[in-house]
């Protein structure tokens, strides 16, 4: 039987700091380190690349600890200026160690071994400043939700996220609407990271104030609909509808700023709309989290 292990994104991944630091990794995110964590990661990261020092499950769990520092760093006040500029100096610094440094070798070999006791952590749970991530990569013979945030829009409600019956799955919105009424379709809209600067964070913004003018904004049409099936279904609901997005919105998704959120908009029948706001907080970290069940 399959020892099924729960935590929260922070302690869970207190071992994936850079020589030395893993015992205190979770204790710098929270006073105020996750700038320093996010840099400590990349080298590894860039180091792992060129010299291949890690097992490709082990370098998966460390991408996913890279994406947590750099979605906390971000919410912490940290400018995606200096997100670019810390992930650049991390790659500079990699190039310059030798892939036979004794400093990487300890860091390599620490990360191996705690990673034997992360591997047995099956679901995560990733809070955000308004919503929270789950994350779950557990086998399963029937679908389930790997990765989901839910979301309530008037008397409606929706599951959004990535879902299948092997991890990670594939990009869906599964609502149930009060009336039961019937989308024909939906769209997916996020800032056009191509044609902004940077992120539309007014000062205490909600949800649904923190994408940018239309100029800004770039969407994605499902490219399929539903009914949903009961295993994707909250318990209590009898019906919803299921409608899967591109690949391509996977990944615009992953590398949008934490704070933002994006839009779910429901397209139905003589031009009526219905939208449900989803927090991105720590997208790209539960991703990578659950992808590792699929190698």
């Amino acid at each position: 039987m399959m020892t099924d292990t729960r935590g929260k994104a922070r302690p869970a991944f207190r071992w994936l700091g850079f020589l030395g630091a893993a015992a205190a990794a979770a204790p710098a995110v929270a006073q105020g380190g996750a700038p320093s964590l996010f840099f400590e990661r990349t080298v590894l990261q860039a180091a792992d690349e060129r010299c291949g020092l890690l097992t490709p499950d082990v370098g998966a769990a460390l991408a996913a600890g890279a994406a947590q520092a750099r979605g906390a760093a971000l919410r912490q006040g940290a400018s995606e200026r200096t997100i670019k500029s810390l992930e650049a100096r991390a790659r500079t610094r990699a190039a310059r160690m030798g892939c036979a440094s004794p400093e990487l070798a300890r860091a390599a070999l620490d990360v191996e071994e705690a990673y034997k006791g992360f591997v047995r952590v099956r679901r995560m749970t990733y809070p955000g400043e308004r919503a929270e991530w789950r994350a779950d990569r557990t086998l399963a013979r029937d679908a389930r939700w790997r990765l989901s945030q839910e979301s309530r829009f008037g008397a409606d409600r929706m599951t959004f996220g990535l879902a299948g019956r092997a991890a990670p799955g594939v990009l869906l919105a599964v609502a149930q609407f009060a009336d039961e009424a019937q989308p024909y379709g939906a769209r997916l809209v996020m800032r056009d990271t191509d044609r902004t600067l940077g992120p539309y964070l007014p000062a205490g913004a909600s949800l649904a104030r923190r994408l940018p003018p239309s100029s800004g904004q770039r969407s994605f049409l499902a490219e399929a609909r539903s009914p949903a099936g009961a295993d994707l279904l909250p318990r209590d609901a009898r019906s919803g509808w299921a409608l899967r997005f591109p690949e391509e919105a996977v990944q615009a998704l992953a590398g949008l700023d934490p704070r933002e959120a994006v839009a779910v908009q429901f397209l139905f029948p003589g031009g009526g709309v219905r939208t449900a706001y989803v927090e991105v907080g720590d997208f790209a970290a539960g991703r990578a989290f659950v992808q590792m069940a699929a190698r």
